[in-house]
């Protein structure tokens, strides 16, 4: 298991060579994000967002039914106007810290992943989805909206159209159409997804963590631009890899026929 580093008592670390397994640890409700889980999740994310060592994250839950039931609806029952206005940035602050982890990311999804918890897999880049897994975005049948990033990043994955449906329809979609309407990106017999997502995470961590850096870098801002405007982002990045030590010992690796040793700068 590596060792394993806590940020408050819902979320942990765990080291796995270069991949680190960011927990979802809050069993008894379900990994409900409640604010002091929402602020322990911004809390590794910060951190993990300055480890050079950490060259993929794999996102997961240790509820054995449950990747993330999204936001913990009992704290917000109890909460005034004025707490709910409070809350929100420590909200965003969860939501955001995962969507902006530099290096790839993999969410290992099972069970219920709904609302913020479907939004935190949807900040992954990788959605690796076992056959348990029933995911959604049901925030309007509660008379409220995805706030965690659901309205922006799903239809940038699936188009406007079916995530208006998705969406207006607040319906829970089991894992077989999940992966079928791109929901999820790989699925995996009962029980895998973590084993899976790790191991995916390991063949992702075995590449330049420079590279990765980059690629990630000029996929997320090349979204939504026009091809040019992409292809001058793609450039940018190429620059920053191109004369970098780990493109050195890339190109000598392959011509030597040896593994790679990054430098990772």
């Amino acid at each position: 298991m590596g060792d394993e580093q806590r940020y408050g008592e819902y979320v942990a670390v765990r080291r796995h060579g270069h991949v680190a397994e960011l927990v979802l640890d809050r069993p008894k409700a379900m990994n409900a994000v409640s604010s002091e889980m929402a602020r322990s999740i911004a809390g590794a994310c910060a951190a993990l967002s300055e480890d050079q060592d950490a060259r993929v994250v794999v996102l997961t839950s240790t509820h054995e039914r449950a990747f993330c039931v999204g936001a913990d609806l009992k704290e917000r029952n109890s909460f005034s106007d004025a707490e709910l206005r409070r809350q929100r940035p420590t909200s965003r602050g969860a939501y955001g810290g995962v969507l902006d982890l530099p290096m790839p990311t993999v969410a290992a999804v099972h069970g219920f992943a709904l609302g913020g918890g479907f939004e935190l897999a949807l900040s992954c880049d990788v959605i690796v989805a076992d056959a348990t897994a029933v995911v959604g975005l049901p925030e309007v049948s509660v008379g409220v909206i995805p706030g965690g990033g659901g309205t922006q990043l799903l239809p940038r994955r699936v188009g406007a159209a079916r995530a208006a449906e998705l969406i207006f329809s607040a319906r829970r979609v089991e894992a077989a159409e999940a992966r079928e309407l791109g929901l999820v990106d790989l699925l995996v017999d009962a029980g895998e997804d973590r084993t899976e997502a790790l191991a995916l995470g390991a063949r992702m961590a075995a590449n330049s963590p420079v590279g990765l850096r980059a690629a990630k870098r000029a996929l997320r801002l090349g979204q939504g631009l026009d091809l040019q405007a992409g292809l001058e982002v793609e450039d940018a990045a190429w620059r920053t890899v191109a004369f970098s030590g780990d493109r050195a010992e890339g190109v000598a690796a392959f011509n030597e026929k040896r593994k790679p040793e990054w430098p990772g700068e």
